[in-house]
């Protein structure tokens, strides 16, 4: 499929269908979560259509990743629910899981405890088929969403770290990299300390 072919198709679906969709699946999780505790804020919303465009045409192993990206990549629209504590995420991740089915999970984090970098949980969760905007099929909307549930300080680094070390007409030096690093530590050590912090104060 031609780029000017996929993008304008991809510019239609999101004007009709992943927009109305994600505002909906919003307020959806919102009503659904509003019993969870220590949650900041409840947020969805569409893949824009530069990053859209911009994954679908990712080469691995000398060809495209993606043959119908249309088909293929399910986080056409995207949540994060963002906690307070990181002993929020799992109680948390099991409420969500009562309303919505799992089909994949992944706990993000570095690959080394000598690193930093992304903390996480991400799943791939089923669209409802109640989101959907009026006049539209199951089969006009994409089939899955992702939802990402971090902690503020997760969340904060990591919009940040997307803003400054995404850039590829400005690669990050061998010392940036090292700072996002440290800040990324951090933040994974405030996440530690308000933690404890909160555990000690409510066992008294």
């Amino acid at each position: 499929m031609k780029s000017t072919k996929l993008e304008k198709q991809y510019r239609e679906r999101y004007r009709s269908v992943l927009q109305p969709a994600a505002r909906l699946l919003e307020e959806q999780m919102i009503r659904r979560l509003k019993d969870g505790v220590r949650i900041d804020r409840i947020t969805a919303r569409p893949k824009g259509v530069d990053s859209f465009l911009k994954k679908a045409a990712k080469i691995e192993r000398g060809r495209r990743k993606y043959s119908d990206p249309i088909a293929e990549i399910t986080d056409q629209i995207g949540a994060r629910v963002i906690v307070l504590f990181q002993d929020d995420v799992d109680p948390t991740a099991e409420l969500v899981l009562k309303y919505y089915a799992k089909v994949e999970e992944a706990r993000k984090q570095p690959d080394s405890d000598w690193e930093f970098g992304y903390f996480g949980v991400h799943y791939l969760l089923p669209l409802p088929i109640e989101v959907l905007p009026s006049g539209i099929t199951e089969e006009q909307a994409p089939s899955f969403f992702e939802l990402q549930i971090r902690t503020l300080f997760q969340h904060a680094w990591s919009e940040t770290n997307h803003d400054l070390g995404y850039k590829p007409d400005q690669p990050l030096s061998s010392d940036d990299k090292r700072k996002l690093a440290y800040s990324s530590a951090q933040a994974w050590g405030a996440d530690q300390v308000l933690t404890e912090l909160h555990k000690r104060r409510a066992r008294k």
